[in-house]
């Protein structure tokens, strides 16, 4: 069996199971959803944020890329998906929180921190070297604190998220939201090896979820 056939096998499993279980559900957003939350998390197939946080479907509105990123607002004629997809959550679905979903060892931030794509061309790891370039700060930050080793990748992980979360309130309705104090945003962490979820505290610190 190759992967797409193992996809349709998982398919007709949720068909018979997680479908009818939840059919009423299902006939109830098929005319809209209204999520609370929206999830930025990384592509990485070891977090998937449903799973992490156990939640129905409609619950959450979520966007994945390379390490959980958000580029700063840029307001020019080019495509941007992490932006369009904020402006979506924030003024059409008018989410309440945004939760910044960072995770252990993240290929998307060791690639940040070794540059091994700088150079690249598009197609050969131009496009990742450009979109991780988002963390070149924080890099220099954590290189001088940490080093280059095991201690640093984590600390640059910690470091994307607090990243993104600067990043979006450099967006209008963001940040507008935020002052009114009906948007939160708020950072986590998911620590692969152990399963353990860290939360970003306001002392600028992750800690174990409780």
């Amino acid at each position: 069996m190759d992967a797409f056939d193992q996809l349709l096998a998982g398919y007709r499993r949720f068909r018979q199971a997680g479908w009818a279980d939840q059919r009423s559900r299902w006939a109830e957003l098929s005319h809209g959803q209204a999520p609370k939350v929206m999830v930025i998390a990384c592509s990485d197939s070891r977090v998937d944020p449903a799973q992490i946080f156990d939640v129905s479907p409609g619950e959450i509105f979520v966007v994945r890329n390379v390490a959980n990123l958000v580029p700063p607002f840029e307001p020019d004629r080019a495509r941007h998906g992490v932006s369009a997809a904020v402006e979506f959550a924030v003024t059409q679905l008018e989410v309440a929180e945004i939760v910044v979903l960072g995770h252990g060892a993240c290929g998307g931030v060791a690639a940040a921190l070794s540059r091994r794509f700088d150079g690249a061309a598009p197609g050969a790891g131009g496009f990742i070297a450009h979109w991780v370039d988002l963390l070149d700060e924080a890099r220099e930050r954590v290189i001088a604190a940490h080093g280059t080793g095991p201690e640093a990748v984590r600390a640059l992980e910690h470091e994307a998220v607090r990243v993104s979360l600067a990043n979006l309130r450099t967006f209008p309705p963001v940040a507008a939201r935020e002052a009114a104090g009906v948007l939160t945003l708020r950072g986590a962490y998911f620590a692969i090896a152990d399963g353990v979820l860290h939360v970003l505290g306001e002392d600028g610190r992750f800690a174990p979820g409780v």
